[in-house]
């Protein structure tokens, strides 16, 4: 009875002190007094729990109510810092509620919007091996306004909450014969070119970061993030983002964000006073991660390795993160939820996945998955040990019971044995198209085949144009590889006509990431008209061509079943050479459903090669009538059938 008189009293005294708070004596809050409020926005019917990271000075004293039934307070959280506080929130209704501030007397309120959520975002698609993504380092494309070009001095704009957004000083600044300074591009000039992206045969786009990142140099390529809920705005900002997506899914064209868990970078605002001392792990004294994937599925390894691996810097100047701080991951969780969300995203990749710790990555894509049912995530995985690499994907049978949920992983090993094959003349048996017979045959290491993403470059690699010489004819190859293999296919911008490293400065991986001509105003050649690419000489005197290859292959690949959704019947020649037994260094192979079916044959060699068809007669007796998809011309795959030197055969016929 004394226990329930109590419990009577105090919450009488917890309701007299709620209701003394007189919301119409408070004023908003200024920006000293509330820095920032993330997430930005929420929405209903959201599956993701809401834990509001508040910052300002002192914060942490003060008491929290909400005016008005929008929004129902759960629990508060004090941080280590006096200047954060984190505040648990059930979402009840649409509309902009006051979270009201007060401590002994006085407050302060900030407005937090609370959008309805679109019908049908939970059940949104996302990327499959029906698409061919399109990679974009947004800096380097194109600029299509020049009054973002060279940093903001200051200044504002509303980022998608309601609130305007201050903007920080921009030291890096436009200087395109800088091969690691800004050079301008931006997301107008990437809309500018949807089109363009469109008619080659891409379905989807993957722009490497468009977030802050305020580093004083090479701040271009968006991978030390500032700021975690802004676009960078020498790129646009957080609407122009939206409007990009809105404009790429007009054109049939999906959008994948470029993410970093890892790491952020020196010059986020964190860096001067984190919510918690294990925020990231310390700069002093300094770590460097050691790369050594190997950790976390070894049997022999050192406690001391495994540490190093997750809580050492990925560089100097980008500090690792603690998500084993329960505050940090349910950030970065929520962050991924808030960018599908607010822009409308389909699909996102995440950057140096094994630097991260490996559990809690694990609840992180769990958490955008359950609430996002069929988006696809892809992991930057880079490693060229197949068992290592299979381990990361969603589901593996591990031995230690580990599972990342994570659905998609990079195909690293196929990557380099394109390159390494395509580049070899005179090989022997485990040598030239061997080398890729050898990485498909190791398919049963992995869990789902249709979560691979395949590539034979990216924003990390060497120009594949130098990598193969400046051969067009090995280019094409291994776009005929690409179109052509299981798996999602991924194509760097500006390979489709064998953009090469500039050579007027040292070589850096700015130096690979250049610029595609008739993205700035001025440009002497431009690429992404087809007069442009007609006219151009010197190293893009293969433009045309290259380009009218790919577009064949990609808009043919669109609608390819067989392609997009069969299994695989490969083959390999092996010819003697005296005594020795070595590969003939060309690849046949079948992609095929139980209707159609896609022959390919790889001519790496500097010869005329002809077709035995008796070699596959175990997938098709007898000869096969069929479109070579490259010519549009009917043809009989036959014995006799001749395909030039360094060239491929594509035949698509009815089973």
């Amino acid at each position: 009875m004394k226990r329930n008189l109590y419990l009577l009293l105090a919450a009488a005294l917890l309701l007299s002190c709620t209701q003394a708070v007189d919301y119409s004596q408070v004023s908003e809050a200024t920006e000293a007094q509330v820095q920032r409020v993330e997430p930005l926005c929420w929405w209903t019917g959201m599956h993701t729990d809401l834990q509001l990271m508040v910052q300002g000075p002192g914060i942490g004293a003060f008491d929290v109510a909400v005016e008005g039934k929008g929004l129902e307070i759960k629990a508060v959280h004090r941080a280590d810092s006096p200047n954060f506080l984190f505040i648990d929130l059930a979402v009840k209704a649409a509309g902009t509620w006051n979270l009201v501030f007060s401590r002994e007397g006085a407050g302060f309120k900030y407005p937090y919007l609370v959008r309805e959520r679109e019908a049908g975002s939970r059940d949104r698609e996302s990327f499959t091996t029906a698409d061919m993504i399109y990679l974009i380092m947004p800096d380097r494309f194109a600029s299509a306004t020049a009054d973002n070009d060279c940093g903001w001095p200051g200044g504002s704009y509303e980022d998608g909450s309601g609130h305007a957004w201050t903007v920080p000083d921009t030291p890096d600044a436009v200087d395109r014969a800088d091969a690691v300074s800004r050079h301008g591009g931006d997301i107008q000039g990437m809309q500018d070119h949807l089109d363009y992206i469109a008619d080659l045969g891409a379905t989807a786009i993957w722009c490497t970061p468009l977030l802050l990142d305020n580093q004083p140099r090479e701040s271009y390529h968006g991978y030390a993030c500032s700021d975690y809920y802004h676009i960078d705005p020498r790129f646009g900002d957080n609407a122009a983002y939206k409007a990009f997506v809105d404009a790429a899914h007009a054109k049939g064209l999906k959008v994948i964000m470029d993410i970093v868990t890892n790491h952020c970078g020196t010059a986020h605002w964190w860096m001067e006073e984190a919510p918690f001392a294990d925020w990231y792990h310390p700069a002093e004294p300094y770590v460097q991660m050691n790369a050594l994937f190997s950790v976390y599925m070894d049997p022999n390894a050192s406690v001391r390795d495994r540490e190093r691996q997750e809580s050492g810097w990925f560089v100097p100047s980008m500090p690792d993160m603690n998500l084993d701080n329960p505050y940090v991951l349910k950030y970065f969780q929520q962050w991924a939820v808030w960018w599908i969300e607010y822009a409308g995203l389909d699909g996102l990749r995440v950057d140096t996945y094994p630097y991260n710790e490996p559990e809690p990555m694990s609840q992180w894509c769990k958490a955008v998955t359950d609430e996002y049912p069929r988006m696809n995530i892809v992991g930057e995985c880079w490693d060229g040990n197949i068992p290592q690499l299979a381990y990361w994907q969603k589901d593996h049978p591990n031995p230690n019971g580990f599972n990342s949920n994570l659905p998609s992983i990079m195909d690293f090993p196929l990557e380099s044995a394109i390159k390494r094959a395509l580049n070899e003349d005179y090989v022997n048996w485990d040598e030239g198209m061997t080398r890729v017979y050898s990485v498909l045959a190791q398919d049963f290491a992995y869990t789902d085949l249709s979560h691979m993403m395949i590539f034979f470059a990216n924003h990390d690699h060497a120009r594949t144009g130098d990598v193969l010489r400046r051969d067009p004819a090995r280019m094409k190859l291994a776009l005929t590889l690409l179109a052509t293999l299981r798996g999602i296919p991924q194509l760097y911008y500006g390979d489709e006509m064998m953009f090469l490293e500039r050579k007027d400065v040292p070589s850096h991986d700015g130096a690979k990431r250049i610029d595609f001509p008739g993205g700035w105003a001025g440009d002497a050649t431009d690429l992404f008209s087809a007069g442009g690419r007609n006219a151009a000489g010197g190293s893009y005197s293969d433009a045309a061509d290259l380009h009218d290859y790919t577009r064949t292959l990609f808009q043919w690949r669109k609608g390819c079943k067989a392609v997009q959704q069969g299994r695989t019947l490969h083959f390999l020649s092996r010819k003697n050479v005296g005594a020795a037994n070595i590969t003939d260094n060309t690849y046949a192979f079948f992609r095929y459903t139980p209707e159609q079916a896609v022959f390919v044959y790889i001519n790496n060699t500097a010869e005329e090669r002809a077709l035995d068809w008796n070699h596959y007669r175990e997938f098709v007796s007898g000869p096969v009538q069929g479109r070579n998809v490259l010519t549009g011309e009917q043809t009989v795959l036959q014995d006799g059938v001749t395909v030039a030197p360094r060239s491929a055969l594509i035949v698509e016929f009815n089973r």
